[in-house]
């Protein structure tokens, strides 16, 4: 957990994922990890694939030259390490975030049905599944709007709450403050609409946060509760933010289901770089169930893709999120 993992990818470099990485790791004093997948190439003569992945490499070994020499332009002395590895990029990097602090890629803006089923999709299936928080990046960040803030989405849900954590050290760490947003969705139902409802939802959002202050003195915590469709208003809340916060799931969709319909419209939505948190206590349960049900069954021994480990009597009211070649370490001459 000593780097922060960028994917490269070679037909279109994300300038701003790479700057956001690069300053990321000089904040929390990581090395940083540029990673670069060469998928394999289908279809046609054995010769004629042979050839596409020769050329694959080429253009990937030139990417991550090309990416070394730009962080070292911006952070001369940054611990940096350099790996091209054969595979699917989305597998590639979701099996290495499971020895990284972050990972960090750019965003093709590929349409819905692209992100989730194309081979090429990075962004959705990494989200979905890697083990540590996800930073997708599609622009810059907005440093010139004072003042500094990060936002993050509260649900009251286990998966907000790590995203909550994550958001407050992240914004110490910026030396910015914290806009804390429940958004709480038009209901068809009368009883649920009125001044107790919002009251509920703001002692909610309240238990969410407490305690940080005082963990974080340095971190001034603002809490709202808005009214409208949670994507709509979390992007809107974060059209001037340095990044948007969110839990990997919310209190809506199905059991098992990995990404909430929330994040995902973010990922396409949210004009700031968008961190997505994995729910710790969730996954290790999932972890420790599969483990378990795989020793009653007699397939312990087998080898089987299982999702990586990563109060109050009444539950909360439905809110907006759950939250083979290789360069080793190099170093510059002096030190995102």
């Amino acid at each position: 957990m000593n780097e922060i993992l960028l994917g490269i990818d070679p037909r279109e470099q994300s300038v701003p994922a790479l700057v956001w990485a690069a300053d990321e790791a000089v904040r929390r004093g990581l090395a940083l990890r540029l990673v670069v997948a060469v998928p394999p190439a289908h279809g046609g003569f054995w010769y004629d694939a042979l050839a596409r992945q020769s050329a694959l490499r080429i253009r990937a070994d030139s990417a991550i030259a090309d990416a070394e020499d730009l962080v070292r332009g911006l952070h001369d002395g940054l611990r940096i390490a350099t790996e091209r590895v054969n595979g699917v990029p989305a597998t590639v990097l979701c099996d290495m975030a499971a020895h990284a602090a972050l990972v960090v890629v750019g965003s093709r803006r590929l349409a819905r049905a692209a992100e989730v089923l194309s081979e090429s999709s990075v962004a959705v299936p990494l989200t979905a599944r890697a083990a540590c928080p996800v930073v997708v990046v599609r622009a810059p960040e907005h440093t010139t709007v004072p003042p500094p803030t990060v936002v993050v989405g509260v649900d009251g849900s286990e998966a907000s709450r790590d995203a909550v954590a994550f958001a407050v050290e992240e914004a110490s760490l910026r030396e910015a403050r914290l806009r804390a947003l429940w958004v709480w969705p038009r209901s068809v139902l009368a009883h649920d609409d009125g001044e107790e409802g919002l009251d509920e939802r703001r002692r909610l959002l309240a238990e969410s946060v407490a305690g940080w202050a005082e963990r974080y003195p340095d971190v001034a915590v603002s809490r709202e509760v808005l009214r409208g469709h949670p994507v709509e208003q979390l992007a809107l809340a974060s059209r001037e933010s340095l990044s948007l916060v969110v839990g990997r799931r919310g209190r809506g969709g199905y059991s098992g289901m990995r990404l909430g319909s929330t994040v995902h419209g973010l990922l396409h939505r949210a004009p700031c770089p968008v961190i997505t948190v994995p729910c710790q206590q969730r996954e290790r349960r999932t972890h420790d169930s599969a483990r378990a049900d795989r020793s009653r069954s007699g397939t312990a021994g087998r080898p089987v893709h299982a999702a990586p480990p990563g109060t109050g009597t009444r539950p909360p009211p439905r809110g907006t999120v759950g939250l083979e070649h290789t360069r080793g370490p190099s170093t510059g001459s002096a030190e995102r």
